[in-house]
């Protein structure tokens, strides 16, 4: 691979800029100047430095976002966008949000440019779980729990069975997914006769939010993590 692709390709800098890096000497290939954008990068054995920071090259590149509320699960909008939160070199790799929260939801985004593990991810046959965390206008009762978890027509769709769970002995409530229906959880809610006051998704595909990430910051994922994902989508 190219030193210029392999720059562009990692979200570095654009390939002008590549060029531009190398005629300066701020680019190291195993510790020695690169002559010329053109030379050859063996991804899996060498090392390559840019402006004193190790690149490390990712096939694809999977994040761990915790969105904030008026945040939009989307590449383009008029509004800011979950890829919007993220540095300008990861804004180059053509990431997008797998699955989408709505604005005013928070919690685990992820994004990722691996389309075909993406669509996967989300296919009803793989029943991926999702778990989110919520309060409700009204408390639930024994009979609404169970109504929840046995699955509820939302407007001619019954949904599938779910798990429904009390958090301590506070307002907050648990209820875990393996399906995604547009705006499932409050029109699941409504058939109730109650209403979504606040939803955080807290987990997908078996990987936590992290307690200690701020709304609106991000991680990368863990190669465990990467394998957790793959795992549930074979």
């Amino acid at each position: 691979m190219r030193i210029d692709k392999f720059l562009t390709e990692t979200g570095t800098c654009s390939r002008s800029e590549a060029g531009k890096a190398v005629r300066r000497g701020e680019v190291l290939l195993n510790g020695k100047a690169v002559r010329s954008a053109s030379d050859q990068i063996n991804p899996e054995v060498d090392r390559l430095v840019f402006r004193g920071e190790e690149i490390i090259y990712r096939k694809f590149t999977y994040i761990l976002l915790n969105k904030p509320e008026g945040v939009v699960s989307a590449t383009e909008d008029g509004d800011v966008t979950v890829i919007d939160l993220l540095p300008e070199q990861l804004q180059r790799l053509s990431l997008f949000p797998c699955g989408r929260l709505d604005k005013y939801t928070v919690g685990f985004v992820l994004l990722t440019n691996n389309g075909p593990l993406s669509h996967r991810l989300l296919s009803p046959k793989h029943h991926v779980e999702k778990c989110y965390r919520f309060t409700a206008r009204s408390p639930l009762s024994d009979e609404d729990i169970a109504k929840l978890e046995a699955g509820v027509d939302i407007g001619g769709y019954f949904t599938a069975p779910c798990k429904v769970e009390r958090e301590g002995e506070g307002d907050y409530y648990r209820i875990t997914l393996t399906e995604g229906k547009y705006h499932q959880i409050k029109r699941m809610l409504e058939a109730v006769d109650n209403k979504i006051t606040f939803l955080e998704r807290i987990s997908f595909a078996g990987i936590e939010l992290p307690a200690d990430l701020p709304r609106g910051e991000w991680r990368f994922l863990t190669p465990e993590e990467i394998a957790l994902l793959e795992s549930h989508a074979v």
